[in-house]
Formats: C-alpha cells, sequence, structure tokens
C-alpha cells in the first residue's frame, strides 16, 4: 500500500451554491465543474456535488469523530485520507451523486451518471482517484472525482 501523497491545502478558493448548500473550490476546478455538469445535463444526465473543499482542520474532526466511536486508525484511514492527504484539502476534488443512487456508496458506479463520468469526465480534466484495488488503500470510491488542470477540457 502507497500512501497518497501530502497535499497542500488551497489558498485560492471560490464559494459557489448548489442545491441551497455553500461549497468551496478553486476557480479553474469550479469552472470545468460547471461545464461539465452543463454538459452531462445536455445529455439527460444529472450530476449532484456532495462535498467539494474541505480543510485539514475539517479532515482532522472527521478523523476524531470516528475514534471517539472507538473505530481503529486502521478501518479510519481506509475510508478517509489522513489529515494533510486529501484531495479535498486541494480544492480540486468533488463527491459526485445522482438522483436515485445512495449517497456516497459504491452503488453509485451502477448508474447512467457513473458511466456517463467515466466516458466524458476526463475531456473536462477530472480523474477518478480511488478505483478498485488503487494503490493507497482508500476503499473504493466511484463518486470521488478530482481536477487536474494539466489534462485537457472542453
Amino acid at each position: 500500500m502507497i500512501a497518497p501523497p501530502p497535499q497542500a491545502e488551497a489558498t485560492q478558493l471560490i464559494s459557489f451554491q448548489e442545491e441551497n448548500e455553500t461549497f468551496q473550490a478553486t476557480p479553474a476546478t469550479y469552472a470545468a465543474w460547471q461545464k461539465m455538469k452543463d454538459t452531462a445535463n445536455q445529455d439527460g444526465i444529472t450530476l449532484v456535488l456532495v462535498s467539494a473543499f474541505r480543510s485539514i482542520a475539517r479532515q482532522q474532526e472527521l478523523v476524531d469523530a470516528k475514534r471517539k466511536k472507538g473505530i481503529p486508525d486502521p478501518d479510519i484511514f481506509n475510508v478517509l485520507a489522513r489529515p494533510g492527504f486529501s484531495e479535498h484539502h486541494t480544492g480540486r476534488a468533488l463527491d459526485l451523486h445522482t438522483p436515485n443512487s445512495a449517497l456516497l456508496e459504491e452503488d453509485f458506479e451502477t448508474t447512467p451518471a457513473f458511466e456517463w463520468m467515466q466516458q466524458n469526465a476526463h475531456s473536462f480534466g477530472f480523474k477518478l482517484s480511488y478505483p478498485r484495488n488503487n494503490p493507497h488503500g482508500i476503499i473504493y470510491e466511484p463518486w470521488h472525482w478530482c481536477f487536474h488542470p494539466s489534462q485537457p477540457s472542453q
């Protein structure tokens, strides 16, 4: 198992609203997300944003909450990146959902939205971060996509 690389916490973020919730992302991530979401919508696919930027401090809070429940660290770090190592800190990671699928569950992979993402996300600079059997020891997360600005975008 290879730990995910350390991630610097983003400092250049914009705030935006979706579904009456406020999110933050880097300006480039937000622009790419808007283009991707609009294109998916034109193709009859609904993508819903669940999570975007998460500070290192917030990541630590999530870890601490799991520890308080008695969850051992190996189990915690199978589902959460260690604070300082999460792509969410970069302001480029998005957790996605689509109507009629379980929220942040593998079930997302059975949806037309996931199929659309697999075929099209790279065109907007997004990459699935944690595929099955990834080298980081993080569970399979078909909902977690990260923007890589060096990749082509439409």
